[in-house]
């Protein structure tokens, strides 16, 4: 790998965490609780932005998630910036559009 590669790879890792701990929705709440406890972990132990975290995001924090975990599938919304159309200088409006992404509990991490 090229030393590039790696910088933009923490970049992405770094960039999820902020994600994952300024976030300000709750709309994954409901999923992740329901995700996690159907796979028996008491609701006591969910606790998202503080434990539960998207892989990149554990990898910003010095964990990896095991290899054969399973996560839970949340969506999230993507911010999407107005463009301006370079020949014809019309504004294209911006807006947000639906992503899914996987979290995993501290419980299906090891430190690196």
């Amino acid at each position: 790998m090229s030393t590039r590669t790696i910088e933009q790879r923490h970049q992405i890792q770094q960039d999820a965490l902020s994600r994952a701990t300024t976030g300000a929705t709750w709309s994954n709440y409901p999923a992740i609780f329901a995700g996690f406890v159907e796979r028996g972990l008491p609701e006591s132990e969910i606790k998202p932005r503080e434990n539960v975290f998207t892989f990149d995001a554990w990898k910003a924090l010095g964990r990896h998630v095991r290899r054969g975990e399973h996560g839970v599938r949340v969506q999230t919304w993507i911010a999407i910036q107005p463009k301006v159309d370079e020949q014809t200088g019309e504004t294209k409006p911006g807006g947000r559009r639906p992503k899914t992404a996987v979290v995993f509990h501290v419980s299906q991490t090891d430190a690196n």
